[in-house]
């Protein structure tokens, strides 16, 4: 499957770094680097060797995909950079990172992780929001683990802090074969959004 046709070449994927969550999510991450390499998809993530991070590169790069990791100099000092990424790239500091590859991503799927990477999906979400882009964002509910992320979105709009209208500002999927069913389905949104 690949140079599988479409739009989105460069997929950025937000995910842990952490080496002690459960399988369940490792597994999600490895179909999901498998299936970016096999269609013939750019990765560009955090270039995180360590984690869930790790688990995706390690997996895009056994499909004979290619990698691109972007990461803060401060964190490639602690020696957990993934070498072996086609390009690598090192910031001088985070915001620096998540531009560059918010500007190199056609898509975003956010995989489960913690603080860094909500802190990224909101970023990536709310520049949506404010029209600074028009691109898919997809949140891969693994096991239930943003389920509470989730219900607080609807409290959100319940509770009129956001906008009904923004619910189209990303796609929640289950299932790795639910990410690229909505990826490859994607239409932007072509009205202005009202900002709220």
């Amino acid at each position: 499957m690949a140079g599988h046709a479409s739009a989105i070449q460069h997929l950025a994927v937000y995910a842990s770094s952490s080496d002690a969550v459960e399988p369940v999510f490792r597994e999600a991450a490895r179909e999901l680097g498998h299936l970016i390499g096999d269609r013939g998809y750019t990765l560009v993530y955090g270039a995180g060797s360590i984690g869930l991070m790790g688990v995706v590169a390690r997996a895009v790069h056994e499909r004979n995909g290619r990698v691109v990791g972007v990461i803060p100099e401060k964190l490639s000092a602690l020696e957990i950079t993934y070498e072996a990424s086609d390009e690598l790239i090192v910031t001088t500091g985070m915001r620096d990172r998540k531009a560059i590859m918010e500007a190199r991503a056609d898509a975003f799927v956010a995989l489960p992780g913690g603080f860094g990477t909500l802190e990224e999906l909101l970023e990536v979400l709310t520049l949506k929001q404010l029209d600074y882009h028009n691109k898919p964002i997809v949140i891969l509910n693994v096991d239930g683990l943003f389920d509470g992320l989730l219900r607080q979105f609807e409290t959100l709009f319940e509770r009129s802090f956001t906008h009904d209208g923004h619910r189209d500002l990303y796609h929640v999927a289950t299932t790795v074969a639910g990410v690229f069913e909505y990826l490859d389905t994607y239409t932007p949104s072509d009205r202005p959004r009202k900002v709220g």
